[in-house]
């Protein structure tokens, strides 16, 4: 495995600068971002999709300090049901999937998205409960009449040219854990997996380990990133909490830089078992901590992977 950083952390820096910075404290991949909500600070995809030599200039960057793209993400929501901003959204996952297949990119994330609850909706409308019946019947059309059509088609268009679509299970869209993940893999097919992240698991209650053997061979990228529980407001109110991620202290939970949630064991744990279902790509470090600055999350969190990520391949079992 490898260890590396989600870029949009350092979007104040030029591309070649971040590069510089991520190679000399010790990344090994970028995962770059393309548009949507993760900005285009470090990628023009128009530029690139209609130059075959800024695409070499931009590998070259890139090679040449010893770093490989992880992923190109995208993060949006293609379900939105405000037409112009789904489309938007739409445009910019389309672009990112011919830019990975011009620039040998295997892999782009991006969210599952979520819809409204009819076709004259203004907002989305995520789902948590059954009843009342209302929500199950608008579960029932999300998925049958939006969900699943607008990702059959997608998987397809990614599978055509060579590209893995990582979706993040994330809590305000339609696929947010391993059932749901899953149930969209099964319908759509292969060409649909996950973007891991367990930062996003954990404060649902979710142990990433069971998770990870759940969701088996699905798993095509990992994002590292952590999240900490605050024990008194979350015994308090629950783990459904919408005041903002900076008022820390009230919230119920935090995203933390890996290491500042949970312990060595917990991410071994991690990390053996993102091996045993045969997971040996990158560990990109996505720096949302609002204790810490960029630089200071992101280098705690790349000292403590170096700690327990396993590099080598595994050894003849002589013992046995």
């Amino acid at each position: 495995m490898k260890i590396g950083v989600f870029t949009v952390a350092f979007g104040d820096m030029s591309f070649e600068k971040a590069l510089d910075y991520v190679a000399k404290v010790g990344a090994e991949a970028i995962e770059i971002g393309t548009g949507n909500w993760p900005g285009t600070a470090h990628c023009d995809v128009d530029k690139l999709l209609a130059s075959d030599e800024a695409r070499r200039k931009f590998l070259k960057a890139v090679e040449s300090r010893g770093l490989v793209i992880s992923a190109l993400s995208c993060h949006g929501n293609p379900l939105h049901p405000d037409r112009a901003i789904a489309e938007a959204n739409h445009d910019v996952y389309r672009k990112t999937v011919g830019l990975a297949q011009k620039l040998g990119v295997k892999r782009v994330v991006t969210f599952s998205g979520c819809p409204g609850d009819s076709p004259n909706a203004k907002y989305p409308n995520w789902v948590t409960c059954p009843w009342p019946p209302d929500f199950s019947e608008m579960l029932k059309w999300q998925w049958e009449d939006v969900v699943i059509p607008y990702w059959w088609e997608e998987q397809r268009f990614a599978a055509e040219h060579g590209v893995l679509i990582c979706l993040e299970m994330h809590p305000g869209f339609v696929v947010y854990n391993p059932e749901t993940m899953l149930k969209l893999r099964n319908t759509c097919g292969e060409a649909v997996g996950c973007n891991f992240d367990p930062s996003h698991l954990f404060w649902q209650g979710i142990d990433p380990v069971y998770a990870i053997r759940k969701l088996g061979d699905a798993i095509y990228h990992v994002h590292a990133k952590d999240c900490k529980i605050d024990p008194i407001n979350t015994l308090t109110n629950g783990v459904l909490d919408t005041k903002n991620y900076t008022d820390e202290v009230n919230r119920s939970w935090i995203f933390r830089a890996v290491g500042y949630g949970h312990d060595y064991q917990v991410w071994e744990d991690m990390i053996s078992n993102l091996r045993m279902v045969g997971y040996d790509w990158v560990l990109s470090i996505e720096h949302e901590d609002s204790l810490m600055s960029q630089n200071e999350g992101f280098e705690k969190a790349l000292n403590f992977l170096k700690q327990v990520v396993i590099k080598q391949k595994p050894g003849v079992a002589f013992w046995v």
